[in-house]
């Protein structure tokens, strides 16, 4: 591998979306566009609108519940190589949710890769994470900053099984708010791992459950809030519920109960506080600040673009402690959001 510094860039940003000039083709576009390689389902991520869209074999059902019935979706397996323009591309597991992935472009002797998100840490939903060498690694930064750290994740199963518990002994709810793509399905299957109890999920959460099991991820059983009777208690209940629902009109049935959330942001106690949850729980379906910088290195990359997050610290030091020439790229996508 090698890189001209005065040939084109492979990929570059222009108002629809990261754009490969070479291939003429979008990855993760913002706006409408004719050509459109995705990395995975999140909304952020896959867009309405374009006229075609790539995206990996399991990504296929999550794309279609986004994208609508009408969209031309073509998927290809993991490592499974695409020329376009004369830029050879494949997709490979990028270790964030169901079916997310990596994007390898090869032009000549040259080698981009784009991250999307990603996470280094084992997940029982996705396959994990793959290094794939390259010249220039478009990396995300949402948790670039050295206080955010993982712990294990079984840990984290844990000490959500404890407070469920004892809200049981108490008779409350145990309402834990969670992103509905791969934040939810990761917290069934983590806790399937010590409890085979029914958990119940809101409507939203349920759909793109069905499509993990659909996938034959083993998660625990299920039931959705919209199919419980009228009058049903939750004491004692676990509920999986997206952030949007809290505070709403939603929550009134469960009566008494206590309201937690699960997000790498809950790593800083006063995200915790600030938002008014009972309980935080740090799950984070990106990589930390350790994996970031192991990311870095193990590609092999001599530039580094870090988009949405803490990019310009991310950029700052992997140039001033690992010599890597490294800066931001500004685009719009969110990482995981703090609301």
């Amino acid at each position: 591998m090698a890189r001209s510094a005065t040939r084109q860039p492979l990929v570059t940003v222009t108002p629809e979306g990261l754009y490969c000039p070479q291939g003429d083709f979008h990855i993760d576009a913002w706006r409408p566009v004719n050509r459109t390689l995705i990395t995975h389902a999140h909304g952020d991520h896959a867009r309405w609108g374009s006229q075609q869209y790539l995206g990996t074999r399991p990504s296929r059902g999550l794309l279609r519940k986004r994208l609508g019935a009408e969209a031309d979706i073509t998927t290809l397996d993991y490592g499974e190589c695409l020329t376009i323009g004369g830029v050879t591309v494949s997709f490979h597991p990028a270790g964030h949710v169901l079916g997310s992935a990596q994007i390898r472009l090869e032009y000549k002797d040259e080698v981009w890769v784009v991250s999307g998100d990603y996470k280094r840490d084992a997940d029982p939903t996705c396959l994990p994470f793959e290094v794939v060498p390259c010249d220039t690694f478009i990396t995300e930064a949402t948790f670039a900053l050295p206080i955010y750290r993982w712990d294990d994740t079984r840990r984290v199963a844990e000490e959500v099984l404890r407070w469920w518990d004892a809200n049981r002994e108490a008779g409350r709810a145990s309402v834990l708010f969670c992103y509905a793509l791969g934040k939810a399905q990761r917290l069934l299957a983590e806790l399937a791992r010590v409890t085979d109890r029914e958990v119940f999920v809101h409507g939203a959460t349920h759909a793109l459950v069905e499509l993990y099991r659909e996938a034959g991820v083993p998660m625990l059983p299920t039931r959705p809030v919209s199919e419980a009777e009228k009058g049903t208690s939750y004491a004692g209940a676990l509920v999986l519920a997206p952030p949007s629902a809290a505070g709403s009109t939603w929550m009134r049935r469960f009566g008494e109960h206590e309201t937690g959330f699960a997000s790498g942001w809950m790593r800083v106690r006063g995200n915790r506080r600030r938002r008014g949850y009972d309980r935080g729980f740090v799950l984070s379906d990106h990589a930390d600040w350790p994996g970031l910088l192991r990311t870095a290195k193990e590609t092999g990359a001599s530039r580094v673009l870090a988009t949405h997050g803490s990019s310009d610290t991310l950029s700052r030091y992997l140039r001033e402690n690992l010599g890597i020439d490294a800066a931001p790229l500004a685009t719009p996508f969110e990482g995981e959001a703090e609301d």
